[in-house]
């Protein structure tokens, strides 16, 4: 049961304490911040605290790490100087407290809503949201560019940057290239480690206390800095001789607190680890560090879900644990079919249990993949690599030219970063590796870093590649057991969401590659229409073509499944006997599924009027699907639209 008791809160879901008593109600900047007392502070964060609760039971985003962050936010805006002075998040899972301080508390109830507040930090929405941030292991690098561009303007060089980076997207390749950078170029920043997995040792001792205090104070710097200055006036060290006193410090700190930390090989100096929960002694230490010189590296242990009991003891199932009752932790459900992930997990299983070269890779979401089914029936034989895809699809690839068969679970818009793996270390080998990519399409409330919408355009182009998207979960399985018997490349992408059936009864079955199917004919007369759908926006295809067909118009649909390779068969019968094609695809115009119909049509020198429906060439924000399928012009009332606008043009001619 949580510890926090629900109380009323308004029709707008503002916090439950009232704003006339609040800290919070008072600060609509850091300024207002800043005027505080310190001794407020702890108030000040369970205010927050209890806001978040209040306004994420109803209305759901990313709970746990943003709970655990509070005390480091306060802290941040406190002690700096924000706007001037930069803070920049990795991803922002973290940052709702962020947003609350700066301005945007009375719009959080719209949060992740459509035209409401990103679930993420985005600078086109606040000038205190300094980089996009929706996919982790970015922030190192970019505060590090930020920072350096500072010491290299006239004016600018007293700016902080700080770049604040999880214990999970701290593992990614793109930091550590970051970390390597700094500590080899002259820069100022601070990286703070978020470290809500690990936690401090109450019984370290008194002198380890002692010595991270002291580390940290501002006259063991002072005495530090002028032993430096004088030992390189004097000759006796150079900037290499300075990495190993660097080097040697941290050591020394390791050895004396029986603690080791990767950074102690690197020219980054270290502090910690700290309770990141008490906020009174981030913003001592924030305070002490805050003018030092040099790359630095602040360690702080968080608690995910800190405040609130059930995400405490739970925190994996608490990240984005949708709509709750705030008083008693209860997660109110939500009854449906089968979601595409779990009709994915559990036929991975199946074929698993009949096929022992079947493995199964993931880049830290075994639960957001289900991925989680196949590693709790087979965990030697499940393998999550940490947020690493470029390394999961190149670990899939040794595994593939080792005899293995892996299937390879990863969210769409993540794969984009493994791009030059999926070329360089899958397909110009040919290796059996099964790209299954989730998330594909429109996401929903996560919004524009998370669209699924470039995965047809960047995959279709590679060489040797199979590429499909089910309209249906018989279809998934019968594309999974599919891919199994493929020696080659085969990606599978299907959306987020429940699928439209709820049993698994259908045994899979192998279908032919390339080969569509027509999954609606129209019985009324006249100019015929044929619509050729990929994937589940199928559904809105066949919604358009029936409505269509009852004011007397002949649309047939064909589901074609595969965009690479292309149905020719279908595509040579449809250029003859149609009037109009309409293409529909739940991504990108540009270079996608109706690009490719588009060359094919050219190759068998076609003339036929094709209209292409997918997402536009422009940022698709957040909102729900349906909202965002009908901004895009994809949905069932879109394709009727230009089905009527192109039929009554082409009969004016």
């Amino acid at each position: 049961m949580s510890d926090i008791i629900e109380q009323e809160s308004t029709d707008s879901l503002k916090s439950s304490t009232p704003e006339k008593e609040s800290l919070l109600s008072s600060i609509n900047s850091p300024e207002d911040l800043r005027k505080l007392p310190e001794e407020k502070l702890p108030e000040l964060c369970k205010e927050i605290r209890e806001f978040l609760i209040s306004n994420l039971s109803k209305n759901p985003g990313h709970f746990g790490s943003s709970m655990g962050a509070v005390d480091i936010i306060v802290a941040l805006h406190y002690v700096y100087n924000t706007p001037r002075d930069r803070v920049v998040w990795d991803v922002g899972h973290q940052a709702y407290a962020h947003k609350l301080l700066t301005g945007r508390r009375n719009d959080f109830h719209n949060l992740r809503k459509y035209n409401g507040l990103s679930g993420f930090p985005i600078p086109s929405e606040s000038e205190y949201d300094t980089f996009v941030c929706g996919h982790a292991g970015n922030s190192i690098s970019a505060a590090l560019g930020m920072a350096i561009a500072d010491m290299n303007t006239p004016g600018e060089d007293d700016r902080k940057t700080v770049a604040v980076i999880g214990d999970a997207s701290i593992g990614n390749g793109l930091a550590f290239e970051g970390l390597n950078n700094a500590a080899n170029n002259p820069n100022n920043l601070l990286i703070i480690l978020n470290d809500n997995d690990m936690s401090i040792d109450d019984n370290v001792g008194a002198l380890h206390r002692y010595l991270s205090d002291l580390t940290t104070s501002s006259r063991y710097n002072r005495v530090r800095m002028k032993l430096y200055n004088k030992f390189k006036k004097n000759g006796w060290i150079g900037d290499k001789g300075k990495g190993l006193v660097l080097r040697f410090n941290n050591s020394l700190k390791a050895l004396i607190s029986k603690q080791q930390n990767i950074f102690e090989g690197l020219n980054i100096r270290y502090f910690g680890p700290f309770d990141g929960n008490d906020v009174r002694k981030v913003v001592k230490v924030l305070s002490e560090i805050k003018d030092m010189q040099g790359p630095r590296i602040l360690h702080l242990s968080t608690k995910k879900g800190k405040g609130f009991s059930s995400a405490e003891e739970n925190p994996h199932a608490w990240h984005a644990p949708g709509k709750f009752n705030p008083s008693t932790g209860e997660k109110i459900s939500q009854k449906g079919n089968l979601a595409w992930q779990e009709v994915f997990g559990k036929t991975l299983v199946e074929l698993a249990e009949k096929n022992e070269a079947i493995c199964g890779i993931t880049a830290a979401m075994p639960s957001g993949t289900s991925m989680s089914i196949m590693q709790e029936a087979f965990p030697k034989r499940t393998f999550d690599v940490g947020i690493s895809e470029g390394h999961a699809v190149t670990f899939a690839g040794g595994l593939a030219a080792a005899g293995k068969k892996p299937f390879v679970a990863i969210y769409s818009s993540f794969l984009q970063r493994a791009y030059d793996n999926i070329i360089h270390d899958v397909a110009i080998q040919g290796l059996p590796v099964v790209f299954c990519i989730d998330r594909a399409g429109i996401v929903g409330e996560d919004g524009v870093t998370h669209h699924g919408l470039f995965d047809i355009s960047y995959l279709r182009t590679i060489p040797n590649i199979s590429v499909a998207s089910p309209m249906d979960a018989p279809t998934l399985r019968n594309l999974m057991k599919t891919a199994e018997n493929t020696n080659s490349p085969f990606a599978i992408r299907y959306p987020r969401g429940k699928s439209e059936s709820n049993s698994l009864d259908t045994e899979p079955a192998e279908i032919p590659i390339g080969k569509g199917r027509k999954m609606y004919s129209s019985t009324a007369p006249g100019a015929r229409t044929a619509i050729l759908s990929l994937g589940p926006v199928g559904h809105e295809a066949l919604e358009a073509a029936k409505r269509l067909e009852k004011d007397g118009y002949a649309v047939d649909v064909y589901d074609m499944i595969w965009v690479k390779p292309l149905d020719m068969e279908i595509l040579t019968r449809v250029a003859k006997e149609y009037d109009l094609v309409v293409t529909v695809e739940d991504g990108v115009r540009n270079g996608g599924f109706g690009s490719a119909v588009l060359e094919a049509f050219s190759s068998l020198k076609c003339h036929i009027p094709l209209l292409r429906l997918g997402a536009p060439d422009a940022w698709v924000s957040h909102g729900s699907v349906a909202e965002l399928r009908a901004d895009c012009g994809f949905d069932a009332d879109g394709i009727i639209k230009v089905i009527l606008n192109e039929l009554s043009s082409l009969s004016a001619k």
